[in-house]
């Protein structure tokens, strides 16, 4: 279990260095794919790249308090912080739930022998190779990576909420 302290730096120091060119589909289900980039605390010149995917189901249009129903299957339950942090923030939480089940897909883990500049210099490199429009790259703290997935996870959410609230719109939803 994450410290209230650990919890904090991880979301202080988790750092998007590529996010997907996609935003959340109004009307479906969206899938990113992630690697998490994290330096080893105990052993100098050596990297963990995390690899996975997070799904979540597509927005619904809720009643102001249908957010406080947030179900997260697979995260360590004081993500929850992160939500209400993003609340206190003033995000417009009222209009579309995106409080919907996140699940994290199996996650494989790689560990590098090299410095966090060439490992992230690499992968920018690879993305832009394979032009993959659902990677997220990110920079978090080690034992703290669910952390930095779901702060990224919360991002798209807050970038995704304008383009959604036009679809509605413009089927007549709102």
């Amino acid at each position: 279990m994450l410290s209230a302290d650990d919890f904090q730096y991880a979301m202080e120091t988790t750092a998007v260095v590529h996010e997907p060119d996609r935003r959340i589909e109004t009307f479906g289900s969206t899938r990113f794919e992630f690697e998490i980039l994290s330096e080893q605390m105990d052993s100098v010149g050596t990297v963990c790249i995390r690899r996975g995917e997070v799904s979540a189901e597509k927005p619904q249009l809720i009643k102001p308090d249908g957010f406080n129903d947030v179900e997260l299957e697979g995260f360590d339950p004081r993500v929850m912080e992160v939500i209400e942090h993003l609340k206190s923030k003033g995000m417009d939480l009222g209009f579309l739930q995106y409080g919907f089940q996140f699940r994290r897909s199996d996650v494989s883990k790689e560990i590098v022998h090299d410095n966090i500049e060439s490992v992230r210099e690499k992968a920018l490199a690879e993305v832009r190779r394979t032009g993959n429009p659902s990677l997220a790259i990110i920079e978090s703290v080690d034992d703290a990576w669910e952390v930095g997935i779901m702060k990224f996870t919360l991002e798209m959410i807050m970038k995704s909420q304008e383009i959604n609230r036009f679809d509605f719109k413009r089927r007549g939803l709102l």
